[in-house]
């Protein structure tokens, strides 16, 4: 996100209580909508989609007695916006293990914003074969009024409306020693 250092936390939407009862409501929802965990495949978005799908996977288990398969999609290379980026984007490898020909999957993010980083994971995923059905987990959903492209999601967290102005943080223990979800401005 770039300048963290100068962001000042407005409010606390999430603790790590909440955010643990969002993805223990998440998962029940996603094996409710689909029948179970069978020919489920969670997807997560790096970074933070990662970790969450990760989370689900554990909590769907946990419902189901069957985990779903899981793997990583890495969209630097497929951003729209790859010019601002950098010079020399990182890019971490994108770890699909198994076949997505058929399945039902479940893409996982954090933050659902403009609908950008969706459509490029759609891109994505598309290379790698053609899914039954493909649907949208995110933790935070920022409202529609913030939408660029016309993507929604199946799951949702939180509903949080938000201005331009502020941004949304998802803190998780794997990269920020905390569990919360935040608003941010810049002072």
């Amino acid at each position: 996100m770039g300048n963290e250092i100068n962001l000042v936390e407005k409010s606390r939407i999430m603790d790590a209580a909440a955010m643990k009862r969002a993805l223990r409501r998440l998962a029940t929802e996603i094996v409710e909508k689909n029948q179970g965990a069978k020919n489920l495949y969670l997807v997560g978005i790096r970074r933070r989609g990662v970790p969450l799908a990760e989370r689900l996977c554990d909590k769907i288990e946990a419902l189901e007695g069957e985990r779903p398969q899981y793997g990583i999609l890495d969209i630097t290379l497929y951003r729209d916006d790859l010019s601002t980026v950098g010079a020399n984007p990182v890019v971490n490898r994108t770890e699909l293990e198994d076949d997505i020909e058929g399945k039902n999957i479940i893409l996982v993010d954090d933050v659902l914003y403009t609908g950008r980083t969706i459509r490029a994971a759609l891109d994505q995923l598309m290379d790698f074969g053609r899914p039954k059905k493909v649907q949208l987990a995110v933790l935070v959903d920022r409202g529609i009024e913030h939408r660029e492209l016309p993507i929604q999601a199946d799951f949702i967290g939180k509903y949080v409306s938000t201005k331009q102005s502020e941004i949304i943080k998802v803190m998780l223990k794997e990269f920020d020693d905390v569990e919360a979800v935040g608003i941010f401005e810049r002072p």
